[in-house]
């Protein structure tokens, strides 16, 4: 019995990929990545698992651009579309979007404001402003109780003591820590008019913490603000491995608190032997030139220009005339240099000259022109030649020439040869062909 409705292996996997898209539609699914690979497309290929189950992902190059580096192990989150792949009737997830799993959408948050700071400019290092090497007023801005203020002015006050520090006291976490930064950085950027010193240099500092610890500091509102300031800001939020939006915008990023203060406060010691040394080689240079003066002054006492003023006078005079008449004559040959290096140069603009080069190449593609239409003319005598032979040889294989020689085909009605006595029915019509004409004739 033949059954009904037989499906191709095809057509079956087309509606069970149809099925599976239009009853689950877009999902998140989290796990562990393993088997990860990556295309020389830019396609990459991976496993997603859990403790029980395992599902196949592709993620194709223009959804890759999250910014997130894949790899086996990582624990992520990802979107997308379950599908089938037909060739090997195999489910799979198409990933559309991917997000460190514990992160979620935080760092989705921070990876789209990064990337759109950066398309506008805000991270370009010719926009940063260079930091003073050594500041006179310091205007920190962080909690006046936290651990970093306590760091950072230990090692002003010990490496830097002329550094007039400011401290700005401001929230470092929990709600309103960006619009309190902003806020400090307008009054700093005008302090004058706030009866303040005016700083040389601002930095923004906390210790580290988680990503929602530091999360105010990825803020656009205060990126905005720190980009806008007149006055050279340095980031130091954090760990090293720590990475906020603010460290991007500054115009220079501290790993740490204390490394902040370093980078501002050059060690007293050091300079103090630096000053020394300075002055020890600024002394032996003055004793030099003293002593030269001194010798010159010694010379002219007891020399001849005390004596005989006259003799040294026309002795100048002397010399005085003779580098001139040099200089006149080096003055002729460099003179006479130029005119050869202009010389030779006109020389090389006149062979070079449009007019001229416009005449070679005419007479060059002129030739070229004659050689071409030669081999042309050539070449078609050569095909007429030989089409000429193919048409005589077609002439003595094709029909007309046998049926010259008296002989003659027979077709049916409709053209077809007849070959064979079989191939003809009684009361049927032939045509026979000859050299001139044909004749119908009908079978007996």
């Amino acid at each position: 019995m033949q059954p009904e409705n037989v499906l191709s292996v095809t057509e079956l996997t087309r509606e069970i990929r149809e099925v599976l898209q239009g009853h689950i539609g877009t999902v998140w699914v989290e796990g562990e990545i393993s088997n990860h690979r990556l295309q020389s497309s830019g396609h990459q290929y991976f496993t997603l698992k859990d403790a029980g189950s395992q599902l196949s992902c592709v993620m194709f190059r223009g959804a890759a651009r999250s910014g997130i580096r894949l790899g086996d192990g990582a624990q992520v989150q990802v979107q997308g579309e379950v599908s089938v792949y037909e060739p090997r009737g195999q489910y799979q997830m198409v990933v559309k979007q991917v997000q460190m799993k514990g992160k979620g959408g935080l760092q989705a948050q921070f990876e789209a404001l990064k990337r759109k700071l950066y398309e506008e400019g805000l991270f370009d290092p010719s926009e940063k402003q260079p930091i003073p090497k050594y500041p006179r007023v310091v205007a920190l801005i962080t909690s006046p109780t936290g651990a970093a203020i306590q760091d950072m002015l230990n090692i002003l006050t010990r490496r830097a003591p002329w550094i007039h520090v400011l401290v700005f006291p401001v929230r470092v976490q929990g709600q309103g820590v960006e619009r309190e930064t902003i806020r400090a950085l307008e009054i700093l950027n005008d302090a004058e008019a706030h009866g303040l010193p005016v700083p040389d240099t601002i930095v923004i500092g906390r210790g580290g913490g988680s990503i929602e610890d530091l999360w105010a500091y990825n803020e656009e509102s205060l990126a905005r603000a720190v980009y806008a300031s007149r006055i050279p800001v340095i980031s130091a939020v954090g760990h090293e491995i720590d990475f906020t939006i603010a460290d991007f915008v500054a115009d220079l990023r501290a790993p740490t608190p204390s490394a902040a203060a370093e980078l501002l406060a050059p060690d007293a010691a050091e300079l103090k032997r630096h000053f020394e040394s300075l002055s020890r080689r600024l002394n032996g240079q003055l004793s030099v030139r003293l002593d030269q003066y001194e010798q010159t002054l010694d010379f002219i006492r007891r020399g001849a220009l005390k004596s005989e003023p006259e003799r040294q006078l026309q002795a100048a005079e002397q010399t005085v005339d003779d580098l001139e008449y040099r200089l006149k004559d080096a003055v002729r040959e460099h003179l006479q240099a130029l005119a050869d290096q202009v010389a030779e140069r006109q020389q090389t603009v006149t062979s070079h000259h449009p007019q001229v080069m416009l005449t070679e190449v005419t007479h060059r593609l002129e030739n070229q022109a004659q050689q071409l239409k030669q081999l042309l003319l050539h070449r078609l005598e050569r095909m007429e030649d030989d089409v000429s032979s193919k048409v005589k040889l077609l002439r003595n294989l094709g029909p007309e020439s046998v049926l010259a020689r008296g002989f003659s085909y027979t077709t049916d009605a409709h053209g077809k040869v007849i070959t064979q006595e079989d191939e003809v029915a009684p009361g049927q019509t032939l045509v026979t062909r000859l050299r001139q004409g044909q004749v119908k004739s009908t079978v007996q």
